[in-house]
């Protein structure tokens, strides 16, 4: 054998570099199902299934073209558990002359396959990933010489090298880059009404043999697969894709960011995992969307909004995990070592944010980014919860987790324990940006107002204990003045009757405690009770 082409689970796309020069007669693909890659973190069963299912349909469609693969099965006799060691023993046994892959996307797995090369002693030839619009050293370039990283700069350069949205001197359509402000709206008290569903995809009989060995193999991990229905093939994801610029693009932009009780897709695409699996290109979904705008299907902001999302912070957050990683994975600079809360494996809690966001994210293996950022991932901030632990629940539960932009994006943007690469303040807002954006605290027992007191909030206590916390730190930055401002407002009272509302939280695990009997008629007025 000449070559044995590595393809790994987060890599099936048949045209991307590995394949380069392929030849049937003397080259052949290797893959591997092992256990280390779902019990490195504690990953949900729908994130295992999404990968097994995937990774299985893509070898019938290499098959199908001719391509000999030599697959493990994460069941077969003599599985070792990781690819290290699979690689080994499928090395050893075929004797290729040399090893070919893309770029791993995850570094940790990227350094255990150089590993196992080097004992082999076999020549490993590692190619750009063409999947993304720009290359790795694409951003070592952009990052050169500047004291500080920011996507929108970062967005601009990639629109105008790519020639998305701009006309022809290179500006940005509709005279700005960014439509952000556009793209906050809220549903109010009536609530989405009817929204297209997104295109379900039932398992076919590969994928339900994958169910099953799941549910088998994983029975004690987190997460519900009775309602598997992701696309799992190239075929779907473009159906998805076709799907989502019909059904939902042109709301997209203006309710990105709202949230409403059992809507856990609202106006997303749900092409993320596809895209992280690579059996959708970002060009095709990028061109989609700009094309709908072009043909006047769906407003600029909501093709724009979109865009950001893939040619912006995508691109944008792989830059940063490969720019700084080993040591990025091990920043805290919030020096956060609390626990992370029980309830994030179950669900179980008296807060309707948190139990809503978690319910989903459990069953489906999914929740859209402000659910991520400013109900989990804030949650978990201001409670001063290790980022580690935090980085390590969302890899784990998400079906399109993968490190490379799992990592910057909760370690980073949402747990601020990066110092301000990724994001330029730390995002923390009481629960009443909750309440503005959703209908979570219609049905909540506790009063995002309140601070202190029976009916306080958490999400509130911990934003003014969170700014005493940090309050010397949090001073030095521009974009905190006015809220540095507001906590500096506080009487001694105040802040004692908040720290010890927090200590009290953290005591607990995170958990507010139990309501009382009667609490409707012993509620006080204390200190601090009305601070938003």
């Amino acid at each position: 054998m000449r070559s044995l082409v590595l393809v790994l689970g987060d890599q099936l796309d048949s045209a991307s570099s590995a394949f380069d020069g392929f030849d049937a007669k003397q080259d052949a693909v290797w893959m591997a199902e092992v256990a280390e890659e779902s019990t490195h973190v504690w990953s949900s069963k729908p994130r295992i299934a999404m990968f097994l299912a995937a990774m299985r349909h893509f070898r019938a469609s290499c098959e199908q073209a001719g391509r000999k693969v030599h697959y493990t099965a994460l069941d077969d006799r003599g599985n070792t558990g990781t690819l290290r060691s699979e690689l080994i023993r499928a090395v050893r046994r075929l004797k290729p002359t040399s090893l070919v892959i893309t770029e791993p996307g995850d570094f940790r797995v990227a350094s255990a396959l150089e590993s196992a090369a080097e004992e082999l002693g076999i020549p490993l030839d590692v190619r750009t990933d063409r999947h993304f619009f720009a290359t790795r050293d694409d951003f070592r370039q952009h990052a050169l010489g500047r004291k500080q990283l920011r996507q929108e700069f970062y967005y601009r350069e990639l629109r105008r090298r790519h020639c998305v949205l701009v006309d022809e001197e290179g500006e940005p359509e509709g005279g700005q880059w960014n439509f952000d402000h556009d793209n906050r709206g809220a549903f109010g008290k009536g609530g989405p009404g009817k929204v297209p569903p997104p295109v379900r995809f039932v398992p076919d009989a590969l994928t339900r043999d994958v169910l099953a060995l799941v549910e088998k193999r994983f029975a004690k991990h987190p997460g519900d697969l009775s309602a598997f229905d992701w696309p799992v093939t190239p075929a779907e994801a473009r159906h998805a894709l076709d799907d989502f610029v019909a059904h939902r693009l042109a709301d997209f932009g203006l309710y990105q960011d709202a949230m409403w009780t059992e809507q856990p897709w609202l106006y997303h695409s749900r092409l993320s995992a596809a895209m992280n699996l690579k059996l959708l290109n970002p060009r095709e979904v990028v061109a989609a969307a700009e094309q709908a705008w072009r043909a006047k299907r769906v407003p600029l902001a909501s093709a724009e909004g979109f865009i950001r999302q893939i040619l912006g912070w995508r691109e944008y957050v792989r830059g940063v995990y490969w720019h700084f990683m080993p040591g990025y994975l091990e920043r805290n600079a919030l020096k956060a070592h609390e626990a992370l809360p029980a309830f994030y494996w179950d669900g179980r809690t008296d807060m309707a944010c948190l139990r809503d966001s978690l319910g989903q994210t459990l069953r489906y293996g999914y929740a859209h980014h402000i659910q991520r950022l400013m109900v989990t991932g804030l949650y978990a901030l201001m409670l001063g919860v290790d980022p580690n632990h935090v980085r390590a629940w969302f890899l784990a539960v998400y079906v399109d987790a993968v490190e490379w932009v799992e990592l910057p994006n909760t370690l980073g943007m949402s747990q601020y324990a990066d110092g301000g690469v990724m994001a330029s303040k730390p995002y923390v807002a009481t629960g009443k940006y909750i309440q503005r954006m959703s209908n979570y605290c219609s049905g909540c027992r506790f009063d995002p107002t309140k601070a202190v007191g029976d009916k306080a909030c958490p999400f509130t206590t911990l934003y003014w204990d969170f700014l005493q916390r940090h309050e010397k730190v949090l001073a030095a930055n521009q974009r905190m003045a006015l809220q540095v401002k507001n906590v500096a407002r506080l009487t001694p009272t105040e802040r004692a009757a908040i720290q010890a509302q927090a200590t009290a939280l953290r005591q607990r695990g995170g958990q507010p405690a139990p309501a009382a009997a009667g609490q409707e008629l012993a509620l006080r007025d204390g200190a601090g009770d009305a601070f938003a």
